[in-house]
């Protein structure tokens, strides 16, 4: 679906010739890929440098309330600054060179694989696919994985908390602390693991 036509008119010797209508295509999964970052309990923004009528619309057929439209690069870097002083925890999704700035900006800068180098260059984390479904998968990636480093450093330290003083008193025979510290490194070890069946 193609939203926000705009024309361009052609001519020369002074005499118009033609006019070529152009206009943006919203990608099918554009949608599901915001309702996905929704569910997250993420608040997304449409930044572009667009005009604001066809910024707009492509918002509103994929579900974005929030609309900063007919912006220049530097600006959308002005906005994330904004934000961030707002409090708020910025993710910036971009594929051109005019989201460079903006993307080196955010607090994590997510560019599609399918954008500029200079995008690429500029951001934390390269998306490999251009599907904007992909972000919502990442973050949920990373979620996961920092609630399994949190948990393997709380078992971690609790088994050598635990065991390393009792043995060092002589409350618990040092050959059961060994076991101890053995077991944590296993379950470390495997609790880790559990992130390859992620999907």
């Amino acid at each position: 679906m193609t939203t926000g036509p705009g024309a361009v008119h052609v001519a020369w010797d002074g005499v118009a010739r033609g006019t070529l209508t152009v206009a943006d295509t919203v990608k099918d999964t554009s949608a599901e890929a915001v309702a996905r970052l929704r569910a997250l309990g993420l608040r997304p923004v449409l930044l572009t440098g667009d005009h604001r009528a066809v910024a707009e619309a492509v918002a509103a057929e994929v579900g974005i309330d929030e609309v900063i439209a007919e912006v220049l690069p530097e600006e959308k870097a002005e906005v994330v600054r904004r934000l961030r002083a707002e409090g708020r925890t910025v993710a910036m999704v971009g594929d051109g060179v005019n989201d460079a700035a903006a993307l080196a900006t955010a607090d994590l800068g997510l560019a599609m694989g399918t954008g500029t180098d200079a995008a690429i260059e500029a951001s934390d984390l390269t998306l490999v696919r251009g599907d904007l479904r992909v972000a919502a998968d990442a973050i949920r990636l990373a979620r996961r994985t920092l609630a399994t480093i949190r948990g393997n450093l709380g078992w971690a330290f609790g088994y050598n908390v635990a065991a390393l003083p009792l043995a060092a008193a002589g409350l618990l025979n040092p050959m059961i602390a060994g076991l101890a510290m053995a077991f944590s490194s296993v379950f470390v070890v495997s609790n880790s693991l559990r992130l390859r069946r992620f999907s």
